[in-house]
């Protein structure tokens, strides 16, 4: 039965880490178009920041981010000032100093910028908003390109969470994927963290990889648990060659099943759950007394292009080159393109390239998915009530669902969707059942298991 509901539910599907996701942005979304949404942004909107730093020491095949790779310093200088600037537009944009409750460092690998470069960016960060005193400022980070000396000037500069990137700990795993990095490496930065007082720690752990095995995955969990750390993201390998062209340096006959994927996902699942941590969403674990946990059972916990978080900011803004924010009135994406990147901020103007406007639809679509994805249920007939929305434009979907239903992967009562164990490992195809967009968006996705 189970490859059964593989072979009908597994198919390739959005993360839904956005909806409309990110295939469907348009050039329609200018410039012009960011700089209205900002200055629409009433002085008590809540802010969250994301920086993203576009380069990385090597190049691990797995990567599905938007990175290069570079041995100089000088391109990684020239972009950190163009990344200041581009804070100072955005900041001059806005009609008022809202308060920032949460910054997220992302890549690439942002600690490859300098101890200074970093600590300018944060004071420019500090200068253009105001940001809360107990804001959550994290940064991810590759341990095998981490010092004690780094780790003590970002806590410095504010930095109190950090999520390291551990993938796999099994050495032939890690040949097939260009990236070695060892559990006492590992262990090292976790402490010279913590000694700085960066107490928050978050560890990536990866299934589907080549080579991979239950028993690997399930040796990697285990001896992940010596670090202990507050979150684990597990996430299965996207193998999209087709998009991120060195992933075709991974052989396609080496990479797991479906089946075994599901497999190794729900044997990490298993392993962390009986150590002590609750299961958030489709693939986070927390401990219970932390800040995600705790938002998962007050129903206030969200999901952006970070995964789940506990991030309620009215906006999100992205800086530097592809990043990605999201206003109430849609979502805006810079320009992939450094060089263009660098010329419209050298300009003076904004970089966007691209984005998406909200329709009311839109924003109650994107809402039921969160629930779903985020709560593994959804009330749709509060949900339509709360949009003035009549819940018979959703008939075709709620016959669909009726479908999964008799497959055990949901249960419906009287408009209340819960998944079922059975239908976890497919929250994001149930989630896709309202999808409007999906159909023009094939080819841009991962499987669903």
């Amino acid at each position: 039965m189970k490859q059964q509901l593989i072979d009908r539910y597994g198919a390739a599907v959005p993360r839904y880490t956005s909806y409309p996701t990110a295939p469907h942005f348009h050039s329609g979304i200018t410039p012009k178009t960011y700089e209205t949404w900002l200055q629409a942004l009433p002085a008590s909107s809540s802010l969250s920041l994301y920086l993203h730093v576009p380069f990385c020491q090597r190049m691990c095949w797995y990567c599905g981010c938007h990175t290069k790779i570079t041995r100089r310093y000088e391109p990684i200088s020239e972009y950190a000032k163009h990344l200041a600037l581009e804070i100072g537009l955005v900041g001059d944009t806005l009609n008022n100093r809202q308060t920032v409750q949460h910054i997220h460092w992302g890549g690439g690998t942002p600690t490859i910028l300098s101890a200074d470069d970093f600590s300018v960016l944060m004071v420019r960060l500090r200068t253009q908003f105001r940001i809360a005193h107990n804001a959550e400022i994290a940064i991810e980070i590759d341990p095998c390109t981490m010092t004690r000396d780094l780790a003590v000037n970002l806590a410095k500069s504010g930095v109190n969470r950090a999520s390291l990137g551990v993938q796999d700990f099994n050495s032939h795993v890690q040949k097939a994927i260009n990236r070695s990095q060892t559990l006492e490496q590992t262990k090292a930065v976790v402490g010279w963290l913590r000694d700085a007082g960066i107490a928050h720690i978050n560890l990536d752990l990866m299934y589907g990889l080549p080579n991979q095995s239950v028993a690997d995955a399930v040796r990697t969990a285990e001896q992940s648990l010596s670090l202990r750390a507050d979150r684990y993201s597990v996430f299965g390998y996207a193998h999209v060659p087709w998009m991120k062209k060195h992933q075709r340096r991974i052989n396609e006959t080496d990479l797991p099943s479906a089946a075994e994927r599901m497999a190794q996902s729900q044997a990490i699942a298993k392993h962390l759950l009986g150590n002590g941590y609750s299961g958030v969403g489709l693939d986070h674990f927390a401990r219970p007394n932390d800040a995600m946990s705790q938002a998962l059972k007050a129903g206030k916990l969200h999901r952006n292009f970070q995964g789940y978080t506990t991030d309620s900011a009215s906006a999100l803004i992205g800086f530097g080159v592809s990043a990605i924010g999201r206003l109430p009135q849609g979502y805006v994406q810079n320009t992939s393109s450094a060089r263009l990147y660098m010329t419209a901020i050298t300009d003076g103007k904004l970089p966007t390239a691209r984005g998406i406007a909200l329709s009311a639809k839109d924003n109650l679509r994107r809402q039921i998915i969160e629930r779903l994805m985020c709560d593994l249920s959804a009330d749709l007939p509060d949900l339509c009530a709360q949009s003035a929305t009549a819940i018979d434009q959703f008939a075709a979907e709620l016959q669909h669902l009726k479908t999964m239903e008799a497959d055990g992967l949901v249960s419906l009562n009287k408009g209340v969707i819960c998944i079922t164990h059975a239908g976890q490992p497919f929250v994001r195809s149930i989630c896709a059942v309202f999808d409007q967009f999906l159909d023009s968006g094939k080819g841009h996705h991962s499987l669903a298991v």
